[in-house]
């Protein structure tokens, strides 16, 4: 009698770390949807929004959280954040700022705030995903308003929060036209603020959801936050996200190449040094002409950059607070597009060395780590990284205040889980999941007799 076939039991793919299902917690939902419906009310002399509301109620217990290790432990950004808006409340007060109360609350309330909102809710790959999720559904959803808005000039959200009672809604700025097409501010204090939200989804959606959707969908939400971003018509937001589609095309182009970002500094620096020998003027004002939508932006721009100078080097310890700068008499605004310029003036060198080293010492440690065996978490940093890049560059463009400063270093807060996950070997999802690989034992072979014949059996143990 013929031997039977030998009955193989196939191994199964195994995953590298559990993909548990995302979510959201809920302090986060009531944050995010309140930048988007920035719903302001009256209390007494002062002027709150359910945003600040919020951080007022958890700024204290999250602060205390994370003194005790809730979050994980003390990092060096942590520290040097502090210090930073330490040291805004003693230039606010050394300069006599009238309503210093006021001022530093506002201030270290959406900075610190919105910081410690994602530092302490943010603490994993689960809550991560859901994040980019969220703030991809929340551009989908506020696109078509954004292009009616664009088309026909008329804030939808911000008509309909009017209407409230008791409640007021940011001011409709009717900006004048950019290339036949109203600036659009959907709900935001200003088109720039709308434009930047778009930017911070960029990255976060096409790479950081990698793992979760498919290309054609990451494709989809990648192109929604580019329109987004263009209906705004702000130079700083396309600047940030040129330079992310920039960076993901590098890394995709080079993927086999073990020093490509070194490779990539390297020219950078050789263009800097290259525009600098062949140009009469200097890299920054050759950037803030092809910046810029306009000669005249690009000469208002480094004009104020150059007085700004000034008037650090009048007052390089505490700065000037928010009393009026040094500038030219025709120049008629005390606006100033440039975020880290603006810091520098109103508090002094040490505010801006803190805030910029405590970002430059996140965005150095978290690209400097390896996640090659947990694909996921990688793609989740790859995203972080390129996100703040790109919204680093673009300050340089812009300023920003309110709801957006607070949302950008919420997201700044929302990446500190990647410093610390992993250092002892797992990967934690959630306070009591872990990430940890499945261990693999190599398959072993039997053999047995049934009523004469032999049977080979592949076994997993």
């Amino acid at each position: 009698m013929r031997a039977a076939k030998p009955f193989i039991i196939r191994n199964r793919p195994t995953r590298l770390y559990n993909q548990p299902r995302s979510t959201l917690p809920f302090p986060v939902f009531v944050y995010l949807f309140s930048i988007i419906f920035p719903i302001g009310f009256e209390l007494g002399s002062f002027h709150l929004s359910v945003t600040r509301l919020l951080l007022i109620v958890v700024i204290v217990p999250l602060g205390v959280n994370l003194l005790r290790g809730c979050y994980g432990k003390l990092v060096a950004t942590d520290l040097l954040f502090t210090l930073h808006i330490a040291w805004v409340s003693i230039a606010l007060i050394i300069n006599d700022t009238p309503e210093v109360l006021q001022s530093f609350g506002s201030m270290g309330l959406e900075f610190m705030g919105g910081y410690m909102v994602g530092r302490a809710y943010i603490r994993d790959q689960k809550s991560f995903v859901a994040l980019c999720k969220l703030i991809g559904a929340l551009i989908m959803f506020c696109l078509p308003v954004a292009v009616f808005e664009a088309l026909s000039g008329i804030p939808v959200f911000i008509q309909v929060l009017d209407q409230l009672p008791s409640v007021s809604a940011p001011n409709d700025l009717a900006i004048q036209r950019r290339f036949g097409i109203e600036r659009v501010q959907v709900s935001f204090e200003h088109p720039i603020h709308w434009g930047l939200f778009n930017s911070l989804a960029a990255a976060l959606c096409f790479v950081g959801l990698k793992t979760t959707y498919n290309r054609w969908f990451r494709t989809l939400l990648l192109g929604g936050a580019v329109l987004g971003a263009l209906l705004s018509v702000s130079s700083g937001a396309i600047l940030s996200i040129i330079l992310q589609i920039g960076i993901i095309g590098w890394a995709c182009i080079f993927h086999n190449l073990h020093r490509k970002w070194l490779l990539l500094f390297i020219l950078f620096l050789a263009a800097y040094v290259s525009v600098d020998l062949a140009s009469n003027r200097t890299p920054l004002q050759v950037f803030m002409t092809y910046a810029t939508f306009s000669a005249h932006s690009a000469y208002w721009r480094s004009t104020v950059f150059d007085w700004g100078l000034v008037n650090i080097q009048m007052h390089p310890l505490f700065g000037l607070g928010v009393k009026d700068w040094l500038r030219p008499v025709w120049m008629h605004t005390p606006s100033i597009d440039n975020f880290w310029l603006l810091i520098t003036m109103r508090f002094g060198i040490p505010a801006f060395c803190f805030l910029i080293i405590g970002c430059t010492w996140a965005l150095w440690r978290i690209s400097r780590r390896s996640f090659d065996q947990h694909p996921d978490i990688n793609c989740h940093r790859h995203a972080w990284v390129i996100c703040m890049v790109g919204l680093s560059f673009a300050l340089t463009t812009v300023h920003i205040w309110g709801a957006i400063y607070s949302l950008t270093f919420f997201f700044f807060g929302a990446g500190m889980w990647l410093v610390t996950t992993g250092t002892k070997g797992t990967f934690s999802t959630s306070p009591n999941d872990a990430l940890i690989q499945r261990p693999q034992t190599p398959n072993f072979t039997y053999q047995r007799t049934v009523k004469g014949h032999e049977y080979s059996r592949f076994h997993n143990k």
